[in-house]
């Protein structure tokens, strides 16, 4: 039984105890459900993180910002073809600290998923994003990133605007910004389009979201030729902010309330919060050139070369 049909059991049983009224048989019943929850909703596997990550009712990227700001002033358009509702960004003040937030944003329903093509950024969506990241640079402002896609959108027109000198754009220029940058994985981080905005000094996820090259559907596709292994992929795969924390991937992983963001929002909001708010007092510490050189170095870091001495190479012939 994967988490979701758990968590149907659990709104049902919810939901026929609000029916039998409020007494002592209730309230012993209201306990069970809270343990029976507490068991089936700690243990959780790859795919079970891949489902919550995908959840319709998880918090999407406007609803973190409304939570994280004090106020907050989105901007529009790329100044080149048009405006990706995908991608929202502007200006906006956390706890008296001016920040740039840049994030990918989901609908809440099909008409809504429809408007924000599903969060899958056009390359007018990751132009939108740089200028307003080199906007952030000019005026010495913290960039913070809201990411939440299965990838860039791959259709035709994209691709003709130029969708991979985009994403590439976005990591080379990202890679050089003298201001702190820090990522949050909210949801789905899937492919290119999603690092795209992940060059960060400071990359966090949260509890339940995945981080992946690839969709586990799509690996197992590719590997299997079979998408209904999607689940064994998963797990292969190392999608989880736990697998990704281990491999020196993320630097942080933030709680989710039992059963998920959309259990609690407010808590996931919170949580969040206190974890940007804290990163950025970290970050201050240091210059421009220290923070764009200890991001790169960060990035360097990564994969094999972390952990295979390059010394050992010395001497061996191609």
């Amino acid at each position: 039984m994967d988490i979701l049909a758990k968590e149907r059991k659990v709104r049902e049983l919810e939901s026929k105890i609000l029916e039998l009224g409020n007494d002592e048989i209730t309230s012993k019943l209201r306990q069970e459900i809270e343990r029976y929850k507490e068991e089936a909703m700690t243990h959780l596997t790859a795919w079970d993180r891949v489902l919550l990550a995908r959840h319709q009712l998880r918090p999407v990227a406007s609803e973190f910002i409304s939570y994280l700001c004090d106020s907050f002033m989105e901007f529009h358009g790329d100044r080149n073809f048009r405006d990706d509702k995908s991608i929202i960004g502007g200006i906006g003040i956390i706890n008296g600290t001016v920040v740039t937030i840049v994030a990918q944003q989901k609908g809440k329903t099909l008409d809504e998923n429809l408007v924000r093509n599903f969060a899958m950024p056009h390359p007018e969506g990751y132009r939108k994003a740089l200028r307003l990241m080199k906007q952030a640079e000019k005026f010495r402002r913290p960039i913070i990133t809201l990411i939440d896609t299965p990838g860039a959108y791959p259709g035709l027109g994209a691709e003709e605007r130029g969708q991979g000198e985009a994403i590439a754009r976005n990591l080379l220029e990202m890679s050089n910004f003298t201001v702190p940058v820090i990522a949050v994985i909210i949801g789905e981080g899937g492919r290119g389009g999603a690092l795209a905005l992940g060059v960060a000094n400071t990359v966090m996820m949260l509890e339940n979201a995945i981080y992946s090259i690839l969709t586990p559907e799509g690996y197992a596709t590719i590997l299997w030729k079979d998408a209904t292994l999607a689940s064994k992929a998963a797990e292969v795969m190392k999608v989880t902010s736990y697998d990704l924390e281990e491999l020196g991937v993320i630097d942080q992983i933030i709680k989710e309330p039992l059963g998920g963001a959309h259990f609690n929002k407010m808590e996931t909001f919170k949580n969040t919060k206190f974890a940007i708010v804290n990163e950025l007092q970290e970050l201050k510490q240091f210059t421009g050139i220290q923070l764009r050189d200890k991001r790169m170095e960060k990035y360097r870091n990564y994969g094999f070369f972390q952990r295979f001495n390059y010394d050992n190479l010395k001497g061996v012939k191609s």
